[in-house]
């Protein structure tokens, strides 16, 4: 803070400073007692901005010549993927060994260091896989949207594939135990992109978002192949669900809906709690749904009525 301005607060709030300072104090205080297991303790905490930087090297790392850096070619790709994986995998074990003393306070260093190097391990294996997942939702998008004139028009410019991709790489994250680093690479996604998807949800094959500000998707919901979603759909949980489930240790306990194969919901829909979308439904804009629907149904909600002009529609 520069003197200039701590002279201006100090006129402007002569005396009120020092009290605000002991009331965020006391405030502080008063928590750490009361929530001993969440207590703030000046642990570090794995870093935003450094795994929203990570996933975007592993974003190009994944898909080099089109989100690496120019003068990339398809000669020296490889070398530069090489490079890029050596320091980003190794930055990112930084960060779930973070993770890992939140979890574990009393692991050891080496400990420490074992486990998160195996989970990068892991982790780093897999990332053929999730490629050809990831390509697989890229046709899908240009499949599917009747605007898109190319795959990498769907890569470049499509939210939608920017929020796919940060959850393919942080559901496999979320799995080998990483579940701090995994939220946490979920929420850059829903900042950049508005589509909020928790890291446990179990996505398939060929998943296309069309648009997608809005969408939400839950920790237990399921969505079977070739789905496609539209904005503002809700896959949310049973509302009268609270905390006390994550409480009583049962937080993954299905909540949220499971979709089949081949189903389409429309803009605006939304499904609340642990039912079941039958393959190949089609669930219209603004529906509302609590209940289970067969494989092969139509679901929407009345046609609103037009009326002529200068009168009502008899």
């Amino acid at each position: 803070m520069t003197d200039h301005l701590q002279n201006e607060l100090t006129i402007a709030f002569p005396g009120e400073l020092g009290r605000v300072v002991d009331g965020l104090r006391l405030a502080r205080r008063d928590w750490r007692t009361g929530h001993a297991r969440h207590a703030e303790r000046g642990i570090r905490f794995p870093s935003r901005q450094a795994l929203a930087r990570i996933l975007r090297e592993l974003g190009a790392a994944l898909f080099p010549l089109r989100l690496g850096p120019p003068e990339l070619t398809a000669e020296n790709e490889n070398r530069w993927v090489e490079a890029t994986l050596e320091s980003t995998l190794s930055q990112l074990a930084a960060q779930i060994a973070l993770e890992l003393r939140i979890v574990s306070p009393a692991i050891d260093s080496v400990e420490e260091g074992v486990r998160a190097e195996r989970i990068v391990g892991d982790f780093a294996a897999s990332l053929p896989a999730i490629r050809r997942l990831l390509d697989e939702d890229i046709q899908a998008g240009y499949a599917n949207d009747p605007a898109a004139r190319s795959v990498d028009e769907v890569l470049l410019s499509y939210p939608s594939v920017a929020a796919i991709i940060h959850h393919r790489l942080a559901h496999r994250l979320h799995r080998l135990g990483a579940e701090l680093v995994a939220r946490v690479i979920a929420e850059v996604a829903h900042a950049e992109t508005g589509i909020d998807i928790h890291p446990a949800a179990r996505i398939g094959r060929s998943f296309f978002v069309d648009h997608g500000t809005g969408i939400v998707i839950g920790a237990t919901a399921t969505i079977g192949d070739r789905v496609r979603l539209y904005q503002g759909v809700t896959l949310g949980g049973e509302p009268s669900v609270t905390g006390a489930a994550r409480d009583a240790g049962e937080a993954f306990v299905r909540r949220h809906p499971a979709i089949g194969d081949n189903v389409v919901i429309f803009a605006g829909a939304v499904l609340l709690g642990p039912i079941t979308i039958g393959a190949r439904t089609r669930i219209g804009g603004n529906v509302w749904l609590r209940r289970d629907v067969p494989p092969d149904s139509v679901v929407e909600v009345a046609e609103a009525i037009v009326a002529p002009a200068g009168g009502i529609a008899g």
